[in-house]
């Protein structure tokens, strides 16, 4: 039976070969598999910190009872 963490290891290593293979033109040098797994981890967190942001900000609008109801530009026929 093939074990759960070679698995996980064999996409690991594709994803760092990919990472490798899209960054090293764009940087004009060779990178390590160091170098890209620190990309990968690098930009997974910055779009993790926007969706978190996101999030925030969505719950902060949820919960703004000042917040008007009627965007601009929208015409509401509830009076």
């Amino acid at each position: 039976m093939k074990r759960l963490d070679a698995a996980n290891d064999n996409e690991l290593g594709r994803q760092v070969a990919r990472t490798r293979q899209v960054w090293q033109p764009r940087l004009g040098r060779d990178l390590t598999a160091e170098d890209a797994r620190q990309i990968m981890q690098n930009v997974t967190g910055f779009f993790g910190l926007l969706a978190e942001w996101r999030r925030a900000e969505k719950l902060a609008a949820a919960n703004d009872c000042a917040a008007p109801t009627v965007q601009e530009g929208e015409v509401s026929y509830d009076s």
